[in-house]
């Protein structure tokens, strides 16, 4: 199965961020800590809800490795990736008219003793949802093609950036599969609602993307601190993830402050006083924007323009990068002279 269907491991404790980074000190994120840890010895169905970068993966993964079930397998199918057609069999597996030796096991059986982690479960067709459902309220499936009633041995962690209230009213989301997996539902707050937390994160990201790229942490000023936490963070932890990353690239905090500041002039997305942002989510989405073209920008020229270079600085695929880099205006490569690298 390809690998970016789906991961499956044991996961290291040691790998994970400790509690008081994963979790912070805002109220919000210390009731997610505590139901986690209501949720350690059931078997049931946990869904999280948060905008996109705000850490359902890390948090599925922290729950799996404190719970009864740590010594199995974490599997990860991100739903989205998967044509529809396709995702019964990767779940469910498949099992051909030969019998039992005709058989492809699904991520079902791949995950037994384990977790089985469906990200971008609002993402499901209706027909599949129904599917879901009838796994998730009894634990029995069919593998695509077999007879024989198959018994689910995982816990199933599902997570969506989808308001599924709204998707249920649309008529987009089967109401039945959202209470069989709203057993206990986590709700990860935005960046923007725990900047209390960003010293912190700066500090785990800081350390990690160091020994990553071999440089020193850099330290996190009072004054990058102030520009920082008047931010808003659209993009959450992985914005802030890649902010750190540019910084230890290129070099220099203070310049990372003294962007942010000038895109959050431009793009009008610095917050109140009061921490809360009139602007428009077009205004935030347009600032997110300015300020990844800026970060690519800056990697670019930091690698002379090799793209396949700046992708593994960005943390992100090689297809990605060009995809971005075609779709963008803003980012030019200045024209080739003597002794410049050819373009990947």
């Amino acid at each position: 199965m390809p690998a970016e269907v789906h991961q499956g491991f044991r996961v290291d404790p040691a790998d994970l961020p400790a509690e008081g980074v994963v979790f912070g000190q805002t109220a919000a994120m210390l009731e997610v800590r505590d139901k986690i840890e209501c949720a350690r010895k059931g078997d049931f169905p946990v869904l999280l809800q948060g905008e996109s970068g705000t850490g359902k993966d890390l948090i599925a993964r922290f729950l799996h490795v404190y719970s009864s079930r740590s010594e199995g397998p974490f599997v990860k199918l991100s739903c989205a990736a998967v044509a529809p057609g396709l995702l019964e069999g990767e779940l469910f597996g498949y099992e051909g008219k030969s019998g039992a030796g005709d058989i492809e096991r699904g991520l079902i059986e791949v995950a037994e003793g384990g977790t089985l982690f469906l990200d971008g479960i609002g993402e499901l067709s209706r027909s599949f949802q129904k599917k879901l459902s009838h796994l998730l309220k009894d634990g029995h499936y069919f593998r695509t093609g077999g007879r024989e009633e198959q018994q689910a041995r995982v816990r199933i962690i599902c997570a969506t950036n989808v308001d599924l209230g709204k998707a249920i009213e649309k008529g987009t989301f089967r109401q039945d599969l959202f209470h069989h997996m709203d057993v206990m539902r986590l709700r990860l707050s935005p960046l923007r609602e725990r900047k209390e937390d960003i010293p912190q994160l700066w500090d785990f990201f800081a350390e990690k993307l160091a020994r990553k790229f071999g440089k020193k942490a850099p330290q996190l000023t009072p004054a990058v601190l102030r520009v920082l936490q008047q931010w808003n963070w659209p993009g959450n932890l992985c914005e802030l993830e890649n902010c750190i990353a540019r910084v230890i690239i290129l070099g220099g905090e203070e310049g990372i402050g003294e962007e942010l500041r000038r895109q959050a002039a431009f793009a009008g997305a610095v917050d109140g006083p009061q921490g809360k942002s009139g602007r428009s989510g077009r205004r935030k989405t347009a600032s997110h924007q300015v300020v990844g073209e800026a970060v690519i920008l800056q990697v670019l020229r930091a690698n002379r323009w090799s793209q396949r270079k700046a992708a593994g600085g960005l943390k992100r695929s090689y297809r990605s990068l060009l995809y971005r880099l075609r779709n963008s205006g803003a980012i030019q490569r200045p024209r080739s002279r003597k002794g410049f690298p050819r373009p990947d």
